[in-house]
C-alpha cells in the first residue's frame, strides 16, 4: 500500500525521535537499523525511502537531541528566573539527570562516537556547543568565554565520569565537586537571555 505524502514525513519524524534516543542510549553504531526501525514501528524496508544513510540520519537525530537538551535548559531556567545560571547547573548536575540516559544529554552520551562521525555529524555538534555556550553567557555574569566554556566542559565531564563508576557516594562527589566549583562565582545578571523563557 502507497504511503500519504503527510505519513511519509510523520513516518520520518518518528524515525528521528526514536533515533535520537536509542542513539543515546546506545550510540550511533550501538543499534542497528533493523531494531531503529523496529522500535519506530516501521520495518527497515522504508529505511531508505527516507533516508539516503545512517550518517545523514545520525546528523538529524543529533540536532534533535541537542535541540531537545536545550529546551530542558530553558525549563530550569524557568523554574529559578531570580538564579538561572545556578538552576541550569543543578539541574544538569542531578542524579536524575545522570540517570537518564536516553533523554539526557547529547554531549555526555555520544561526544566520543561524534569524534568518529563524518562532518554532519561534527557539524551539529559544533552548532550546539556554540548554541550552550550562548545562553550559558546569558545566564551567567561571567563575561570571559574561556571561563564560561570551561564550566560547561566541566558539567559535561562530570556527568560523563559520574556515569562510568558503581560507587553511588564517588558519582554524587563529583557532580556536587563541579556544581560548587561552577556555581562558586555566578553571579545573576541583569535579564534572561534571548530565547529563554
Amino acid at each position: 500500500m502507497r504511503v500519504s505524502r503527510e505519513q511519509a514525513a510523520q513516518n520520518r519524524e518518528r524515525v528521528i525521535e526514536t533515533a535520537s534516543r536509542l542513539f543515546r542510549e546506545h550510540g550511533f553504531d550501538g543499534i542497528g537499523l533493523k531494531d531503529l526501525m523496529a522500535s519506530a514501528g516501521l520495518t527497515q524496508g522504508g529505511f531508505y525511502k527516507q533516508f539516503a544513510s545512517k550518517d545523514e540520519l545520525a546528523a538529524l537525530a543529533s540536532r534533535r537531541a541537542i535541540a531537545s537538551a536545550a529546551e530542558r535548559w530553558s525549563s530550569a531556567v524557568a523554574s529559578r528566573p531570580d538564579d538561572p545560571f545556578s538552576a541550569v547547573a543543578e539541574f544538569y548536575l542531578s542524579p536524575e539527570h545522570v540517570a537518564e540516559r536516553a533523554e539526557g544529554c547529547p554531549f555526555v552520551a555520544l561526544a566520543s562516537d561524534a569524534a568518529r562521525q563524518g562532518p554532519e555529524v561534527k557539524a551539529e555538534f559544533e552548532a550546539g556547543i556554540r548554541a550552550n555556550l550562548d545562553m550559558i553567557a546569558g545566564l551567567s555574569a561571567e563575561e570571559d568565554r574561556d571561563a564560561l566554556l570551561a564550566k560547561v566542559s566541566m558539567m559535561v565531564g562530570a556527568v560523563l565520569l559520574s556515569r562510568t563508576v558503581n560507587d553511588e557516594t564517588l558519582a554524587r562527589q563529583i557532580l556536587n565537586a563541579a556544581g560548587s566549583q561552577i556555581t562558586a562565582h555566578a553571579k545573576l545578571p541583569g535579564g534572561k537571555p534571548e530565547g529563554v523563557q
